[in-house]
Formats: C-alpha cells, sequence, structure tokens
C-alpha cells in the first residue's frame, strides 16, 4: 500500500516594525525582525497586528507568472490573501508583484490591494503602478455580512458595482474559497457568478477571494 502525504505549506517570510514611518521604524526597539508566517493564514494578519506590526515587507516576489504547480499557486495564493488581510488593517505592506502576459488593464483586479512596490508584465509597467498608487484608497472593495445577507461594494473600475445575496450557499463559498480552493471546491453556478462579477481570481488551479472584511474603518461605517 502507497501512502501519501500532503506536502506543508512553505512558510511566509517577511520582516515588520511597529510604526508605518520610515524613519521611526529605524529607531532601536521599532523592529520586529523577520518573521516565518506558518499554519493557518486566516490568523496570519490578526498575528502580526497583535504583535505591534504596522510595516511589513515580504521577502519573496509574488510571481503569479509561475503558478502551473499546485504548491507554488498555493504559495502566491496564501501571499495574496495576507496582502489583502493586511490591507484590511490599515497595515503598511511592502511587496513586489509580477503578472503574466495579459490585458493592459489585468492589474486592476487587484487594485483594492495595496500598491506594490515594483510592478512586472504589464506593457507600460511605469504607467501602470502610477495608475494603481494614484487612484489606490481604502475600502475599494469590501464585503461585510448582514443580518441574513451578504453584500460587496466593489470599485476597482472605477464607478460603484454592488452584488447582494441572501442565500446561504454564497456565504459557505465565500469561506471556501477564503484562502484558496480549487473550483471544484464550490457549487458551479456560484464559482460562476463570483467569475463574472470578478469577485474571485483565478492563480494557478485555485480561486481566491478577492474582497476584504474592513477591520478599520477610514470614516463611518455607512458612508463605505
Amino acid at each position: 500500500m502507497t501512502c501519501t502525504t500532503t506536502p506543508t505549506p512553505r512558510a511566509l517570510t517577511l520582516a515588520a516594525w511597529r510604526d508605518y514611518d520610515e524613519d521611526a521604524c529605524t529607531l532601536p526597539g521599532m523592529s520586529l525582525g523577520e518573521l516565518d508566517l506558518a499554519g493557518p493564514p486566516e490568523k496570519h494578519a490578526a498575528r502580526l497586528w497583535e504583535l505591534g506590526a504596522r510595516r511589513v515587507r515580504l521577502a519573496e516576489e509574488v510571481d503569479l507568472t509561475a503558478v502551473d504547480d499546485p504548491d507554488a499557486a498555493a504559495h502566491a495564493v496564501r501571499q495574496l490573501c495576507l496582502v489583502r488581510d493586511l490591507t484590511a488593517r490599515a497595515v503598511l505592506v511592502q511587496w513586489r508583484l509580477r503578472l503574466p502576459d495579459g490585458p493592459a488593464d489585468g492589474w486592476r483586479e487587484l487594485c483594492h490591494l495595496q500598491p506594490p512596490r515594483t510592478l512586472s508584465g504589464p506593457a507600460d509597467e511605469a504607467a501602470a503602478l502610477s495608475r494603481w498608487r494614484d487612484e489606490h484608497y481604502l475600502c475599494k472593495c469590501v464585503w461585510r455580512q448582514g443580518p441574513g445577507f451578504v453584500q460587496i461594494r466593489d470599485r476597482r473600475w472605477g464607478h460603484l458595482s454592488r452584488f447582494t445575496t441572501d442565500e446561504p450557499g454564497y456565504r459557505e463559498a465565500i469561506g471556501q474559497l477564503s484562502y484558496g480552493a480549487p473550483l471544484s471546491a464550490v457549487p458551479e453556478a456560484i464559482a460562476a457568478d463570483f467569475l463574472e462579477e470578478r469577485l474571485v481570481s483565478r492563480t494557478g488551479p485555485l480561486l481566491w477571494w478577492l474582497p476584504y472584511r474592513v477591520n478599520r474603518w477610514i470614516q463611518e461605517a455607512m458612508a463605505i
């Protein structure tokens, strides 16, 4: 009998500091050093916040040109989900992104995330990164769960789009896709709806949930 085991996910390596300001981060006691995040990805952002992290720098580039391998795809999804979750907490994230060849505005799918330090892939990389930085703001693509419904508010394409559902299956699918799952993990009709609304992203064989739940409101919640 052949015994197979699931590979242990690679840890996410990053450096962290206790302040947003780069000069303040050079002062004694402000650095949290280099950290390796392992274990359940849904706990990573909360752990960093509790440690006092307000500025984070990912060690590895997020490379979406090399995600055919399931392990590489899963690692890239964990990286992106960490950026998403830290953006939701208004933690400053320094990261690098490499996109595959595709539409000139392919970066817009991710433009609700904090802008990367470097962006590779678009035909005019400098212009794309500059626009991402100029147009970025918190709460650009968020979701919330109310009493008996889920609503997503999305402004990534320059206008407000709202997706609201009171069907429990959609809420369950969000939970399944929050940190990446195969297309087969959720009902086909729900996956199709999420893909049509561009609320999930394909990374290799995985789909992962793009909007974030806000942990720190920038103004009164009713205004978002």
